[in-house]
């Protein structure tokens, strides 16, 4: 199996853990907010590395200004997950 098929059925999984969690109504809001901008760091990323092959030849890892483009969108879900979380936290910790 290569590479970009396993990509692509690891979306399934990731789809059923959203649609848990979001239905479950248990996790921070901003939390499920930073889960769901993942999925649009691969929506952003996939034609990001189809544009870097067909233009530049290269792979998207080694066309800086377009990858780093991409990456912004996975650093603010990984901020927004723990900015949910700790606010979360936060706020059972003043329930106490």
């Amino acid at each position: 199996m290569n590479k970009d098929t396993l990509f692509a059925l690891s979306l399934f999984p990731y789809l059923g853990f959203l649609w848990f969690l979001t239905r479950s109504q248990k996790a921070p809001r901003l939390a499920l907010i930073g889960f769901y901008v993942l999925l649009l760091f691969v929506a952003i990323t996939i034609p990001a590395g189809i544009y870097a092959k067909v233009t530049y030849g290269k792979a998207l890892a080694n066309v800086d200004w377009l990858h780093g483009s991409a990456e912004f969108f996975l650093t603010l879900s990984n901020i927004l997950v723990v900015l949910g979380f700790r606010q979360a936290t936060l706020e059972r910790q003043q329930e106490k």
